[in-house]
């Protein structure tokens, strides 16, 4: 084993600690998946990069003993001549190397989000809303966010720092050593105290600056979207929202401000002892070696090649060193990002799901919920079962429990205690991306992609999306008129955040759309979430009486806060503070005289209020 997984989940820190050589061995292995010519190239411009560093040093030394021995000019021009076409060969192939790493290089990151993003799409939904994992998502792309830092800094230090480095100082230790070792040493000792500065730097940046921006970035990322989405725009202005909006803006960005200016502090009394050990280090090397002139017969050319040598040396050495610790800097945030990437996903087991003909039946069996970090149960000790082909209405006050019960039919959520079966399985046995679909839902917060309304309706990608199905769900949704007023139909693009022309749509119009969804997937059990709420009196009154033939040979579950719908459906269950507190069918529970018949007067009351109120105006 070259590393040992080391996992911190420290306050609200989720991270696995690989290690530089396990993350130097997944960098290679992504590269060579993404990119494997990147290899090759590096290699190129290691040893084209490292020559160009100590070239002219040797060069130098034979221009000074040609000159200072006459060695006459036509010896000079000779040299110059190789040197010349030397030195181009060796520049061309070193920037033909360096321009095609630095955009691979960035190919290869932004293949890497492709992987953070996929895996940010098959995350479970109720992780979506624990804050560790949301920072943890966070660090992840920042790992990938820029050329210089995380994985592509990786990329970029292991190259630039560490393989050319190393190489070059390989070449100038060895000259040097003929000198004298003793000024490899000092050297030597100097560049390690410049990296312990270093590291100590990196690892105060990271604890007391990295590690708590997390949440910054996330407020900085709401405020963006909040104040540039056209959803909000409309309260933001009507409310009077602005400077109430750019303050909170003004306190995000002093927060990040404190954090940034941490930092720069940091590294600058870092550069001012690098500076120092510089200036000291370059006494050291003159004084020596005018001293290895004056007395120990040292010529002028070989003062030139061993004053380069000794540049070139403690320059890579000290970059070579600081290289390790930017390359460690950017494994740490290449740790955030494995982290991130190789968090567990539950899709279930792999039973196989029962068939149209056997039927679909799900039963609760004393099913509790708690949300993370509450205290509270939002659903209690459940029974229910709803059976194949039944119509069931899901009604109570706002925070009854309807809407996690829900997520919990969905299987957006597991529950706390008890379990949900089907066909008396339980449901976590089943493949989670295999049992979605079985749902056809109708939620009442609509979301709007911005793509043509035809793969808004079928939910996929062109390829896969049936344009006269998508529109005759459409049609039977009540979108017809507006299907027949737009130039390009189910091929007009919503929304105005990619397309200029594109189309934006009413509440109304985007709960049509939905329910157009659900006509499209066609599948066994649909699930309708206040479907008429933003609709107005002619299109519910339609979609009621289109109720049976939307769920034709299906099971369906309907939440309702208006209860004069529930008589569409064959059981009506009661909701009220996370318990069942009534189920049965709509007369019986009128006849019951319970909290149920008690809520469905009061409507009933405000109905027959309101239609005497139009009579007699």
């Amino acid at each position: 084993m070259l590393h040992k997984k080391k996992k911190a989940e420290k306050g609200d820190v989720i991270r696995t600690e690989y290690g530089m050589a396990s993350n130097t061995l997944w960098l290679f292995r992504r590269i060579k998946k993404y990119c494997p010519s990147l290899i090759p190239l590096m290699l190129i411009g290691m040893i084209t990069g490292s020559v160009l560093e100590y070239f002219w040093s040797f060069i130098s030394k034979f221009v000074i003993d040609i000159i200072q021995y006459d060695k006459g000019l036509g010896a000079l021009i000779k040299l110059l001549a190789a040197v010349a076409a030397a030195e181009a060969v060796i520049e061309l192939s070193d920037t033909a190397a360096d321009c095609y790493i630095w955009f691979k290089m960035i190919y290869t990151r932004c293949k890497m989000i492709e992987e953070r993003v996929s895996k940010a799409l098959s995350i479970e939904y109720e992780k979506l809303e624990d804050p560790k994992i949301l920072d943890c998502m966070r660090r992840a792309a920042e790992a990938t966010n820029n050329n210089t830092d995380g994985i592509e800094g990786m990329m970029r230090s292991l190259y630039y720092d560490i393989m050319t480095r190393g190489a070059v100082l390989a070449v100038t230790l060895t000259t040097l050593s003929f000198l004298d070792i003793r000024l490899v040493a000092v050297i030597a000792v100097l560049a390690v105290f410049e990296y312990a500065s270093f590291v100590l730097t990196v690892k105060k940046d990271r604890k007391n600056v990295w590690d708590k921006m997390a949440p910054v970035w996330r407020k900085i990322d709401y405020m963006e979207k909040t104040t540039q989405d056209f959803s909000f725009a409309k309260d933001i202005r009507i409310f009077g929202m602005k400077s109430w909006l750019s303050r909170k803006q003004r306190d995000i960005n002093e927060a990040k401000y404190k954090f940034m200016k941490l930092s720069k502090e940091y590294w600058l009394y870092n550069c001012a002892f690098a500076n120092l050990l510089w200036l000291i280090r370059n006494a050291l090397t003159y004084g020596y070696l005018i001293y290895c002139v004056l007395y120990k017969g040292l010529s002028i050319g070989d003062f030139t090649l061993y004053f380069g040598m000794a540049a070139a040396f403690s320059n890579s050495l000290s970059e070579l060193l600081k290289g390790i610790g930017r390359y460690k800097e950017c494994s740490m945030k290449a740790d955030d990002f494995r982290t991130f990437i190789e968090l567990p996903v539950q899709k279930g087991g792999s039973a196989p799901l029962p068939t149209a003909e056997e039927g679909y039946t799900f039963t609760f069996e004393n099913v509790s919920f708690k949300y993370a970090g509450s205290e509270r149960f939002a659903l209690k000790d459940l029974s229910l079962t709803l059976e194949w082909g039944k119509r069931l209405a899901v009604v109570g006050l706002n925070g009854a429990g309807k809407t996690t019960f829900i997520k919990l039919l969905l299987r957006l959520y597991d529950p706390t205690e008890g379990r949900i079966l089907l066909n008396g399985t339980d449901i976590r046995e089943f493949d989670r991306g295999e049992y979605y679909r079985l749902f056809s839902p109708v939620f009442q917060n609509v979301e709007i992609f911005a793509f043509p309304m035809s793969e808004n309706v079928s939910m996929a990608c062109p390829e896969n999306t049936d344009c006269q199905k998508a529109e005759s769900c459409l049609r039977s949704a009540g979108m017809g008129e507006k299907i027949d007023e737009l130039s390009n139909g189910v091929q007009t693009q919503l929304l105005k955040v990619i397309y200029d022309d594109g189309v934006d749509l009413s509440g109304g119009q985007r709960q049509k759309l939905a329910l157009a969804r659900a006509l499209y997937k066609d599948a066994p059990i649909v699930v309708l979430d206040e479907p008429t709420a933003a609709l107005d009196a002619l299109a519910e009154y339609k979609m009621y009486s289109d109720f049976d033939s939307i769920t034709e040979g299906k099971s369906a579950v309907y939440i309702s806060h208006r209860l004069s719908s529930t008589r569409f459906c064959d059981a009506v269950a009661m909701f009220e503070n996370g318990g069942l507190i009534e189920y049965g069918r709509h007369e019986e529970l009128i006849e019951a005289g319970g909290k149920y018949a008690e809520l469905f007067a009061v409507q009933a009351q405000y109905y027959k209020d309101t239609k005497e109120e139009g009579e007699s105006a």
